[in-house]
This record gives C-alpha cells, structure tokens and sequence, in this order.
C-alpha cells in the first residue's frame, strides 16, 4: 500500500454502493472525538506535543491488538502537497480541518479506507468509521473496537461526570458523531423535503451537504448527524439516528413511486435528459455536474437506465471535484479549465462503461 493508491484509486470500498438501502442511502459513518489527557487539545499544543500524541499512536499501531482489526497505513500531513490534501479531503478520508488548519497532522488509514483514524485535527483523535449503504450500528461496532484498542494504550482525557472532554463543547459526553449519508431526490423533487428537514431538526438531529459542516447539499446528497453527544449512551444515539433514518427511506421511496405513477413520461424525460447532457457535454461547472448525476443515479435506482451501475455514478461524484481533476491533469487549472475537462472525463467515463457493456453483449 502506498500514498499513490490512496490518492490515485477515487472510489473507496465504502463507496462502492454495495451495502443495505444503498439506493438512498450513500454511506454510514461513525466518528468518535478523544484527547490524550495531560497534553494541551491540538489548538494550544506545541509542536513538540503534538509530535508526542503521532508517537503515542503510532506506538498503538504497532501492537498485534491494533494490527488484528485491520490493515494500517499513516501518512504525515506535512509530507502531503496541498493538491494531495485536496484529494483525500474529496474521498472524505480526511477533514478540511485537518487539511487547511492543522499544524502537525497525521491520518491512519485501513486498508479498504473504510477507518480513518485522523491525528491532532480539532482534537487529538478524530475516530471514524466508514460503511456503504445504511450500516450505522456496523460502523459503530467498529468505532468501539478501535476505541477500546487505543484505550489500552493512551490515556484518554475523562471526566466521570461529563464523560470524554473535547475541544468542542458540543461534542464532550460520549464524544460521537454518527451520521448518514441520504440521496433525497424524489423528496426534493415532489417539495416534500423542507417539511421533512425540519421536523429532523426538532429532534436533536441536524443536516448538513456532502463535506459536513458549513457545505451545500449538492447534488441532492443530505447529511444527517446527531447534535447532542451529552446525557445519551452511544447505543442511544446510534438507534435515534436509525429510526429515523428508517423513516425517511420509507419517505423517499414513496415519493419516488407518487413521481413515477402521476406523471412517468415526464420524469423519465427529465432524467434521460441529463444522461445525454453528461454523455455529450463539452463543458460543465460542479454543480450542474452534480445535479444532472443525481438524476442519473435516480434513473438507475429505478430502473430506467439499465447500462450503468450506481458505482459509476459514485466514482464520477467523486472525480469531478477539483483536486481529482487537477491530479489527473498532472497540473493547476483555472476554474474554466476544470469546467472543460470535468466534462470530458464525465464523457469518457461513461463511453467506457457503454463500451465495456457492447464488448460483453450487453
């Protein structure tokens, strides 16, 4: 394993699409908060103590526990390129924190990159777990199981009656953050999703776009998170999150039949659509790229294209952002350049999976 596998190879194994309800929901994720106790939280750590907690956990690492769950690599932030940064921040490996703010960072990354363990971000242990499709309390299985190995090796900052301190004060209690993923088309299309995000918020949980905090919802991809980490166990946050999560696939797939019975011609020309944009434009900003794979990966999801798979889709979501089209060019391009070759890489993309599927018989 290498850096170059994992900035080079877009599509991690959590995005494969291949896990439960991965028609709605895109991923599950689970991401615990720590800090080691008496060193400084990262914002006022020295460089020498932030070099400390990277040995204290490459010690860890080095243990037969630790090396039983996984496969582990560690990558020195430092050692990165901004451009290499950029793109472990697009496969979501790593925070735009831990990219643009931290001083010295480091991220340990599993094999399949399902874990990622990142290194004085806005804490000193950024804990998470990534799954395909709707596997919270799988994600969360695997949190605790690393949490307990590094446990056994670093001594966590914990306060018997607040629970694990953390930089944030929304996050001190059980320090977690569980999340989902959601691909809300019909709900956004029928204008059921306003009415839906919101009685979400009346319920300690919040929405965020693609990137997590202070990002857009783009290409009708919703992020749903606990918002309270204090006075509720894990299991309970975890199995809140879930329900509701049940709820609003229930939602999604009713709104998506409501589109198809009132009015299929139109809906299946809307979507049809946008694949002959995709396969013909020769220019394309991120965010109508975004919105036309959307209606792409619905017209799959529903059985109108039968000639892609929603891992094409997935890979495309994640090629076209900036740092992969720039790596992939081999050079720095202005915005109207990344507009040029986004859609020629969408074209290409798609021709070859066409291409591959005449070559089969398809």
């Amino acid at each position: 394993m290498s850096l170059q596998r994992f900035i080079q190879q877009a599509v991690s194994e959590w995005m494969s699409g291949e896990g439960p309800d991965s028609d709605i929901v895109f991923s599950s994720r689970v991401r615990l908060a720590r800090n080691l106790r008496q060193i400084p939280f990262p914002l006022l750590s020295t460089e020498s103590q932030a070099k400390e907690v990277i040995e204290l956990v490459s010690k860890a690492m080095e243990s037969e526990d630790f090396s039983s769950l996984d496969h582990f690599e560690q990558l020195t932030l430092n050692n990165l390129s901004g451009l290499e940064k950029r793109v472990l921040v697009e496969k979501h490996l790593i925070s735009p924190h831990l990219a643009n703010e931290s001083r010295h960072g480091a991220v340990i990354l599993s094999e399949n990159e399902s874990v990622s363990i990142m290194i004085n971000e806005e804490d000193h242990l950024r804990i998470q777990c990534l799954y395909p499709g709707f596997q919270l309390h799988e994600a969360w299985s695997m949190a605790n199981k690393i949490d307990d190995v590094l446990e056994q090796y670093v001594d966590y900052a914990f306060d018997e009656r607040h629970g694990y301190l953390t930089s944030c004060p929304t996050n001190v209690g059980t320090g977690i953050r569980a999340s989902v993923m959601m691909h809300l088309p019909a709900l956004v299309l029928t204008q059921q999703i306003n009415r839906i995000l919101s009685a979400i918020s009346q319920i300690g949980l919040v929405v965020r776009g693609i990137y997590g905090e202070g990002s857009e919802a783009s290409g009708n991809l919703f992020q749903i998170s606990n918002q309270i980490t204090l006075g509720h166990s894990e299991e309970e946050i975890i199995s809140n999150l879930y329900s509701v999560t049940k709820q609003i696939i229930e939602h999604e797939r009713a709104a998506r039949r409501t589109l198809l019975e009132s009015n299929r011609i139109r809906i299946e020309d809307k979507l049809c659509r946008s694949y002959g944009i995709l396969f013909n434009a020769r220019v394309i900003e991120s965010k109508e790229a975004a919105k036309r794979l959307s209606d792409l990966r619905l017209a799959i999801d529903t059985g109108m294209i039968t000639d892609l798979n929603s891992k094409t889709i997935n890979e495309l979501m994640v090629l076209i952002q900036p740092g992969f089209l720039q790596m992939y060019s081999g050079k720095d391009l202005t915005p109207a350049q990344r507009d040029v070759r986004r859609a020629e890489l969408i074209r290409e993309r798609l021709q070859t999976v066409a291409n591959d599927l005449n070559e089969n018989g398809g």
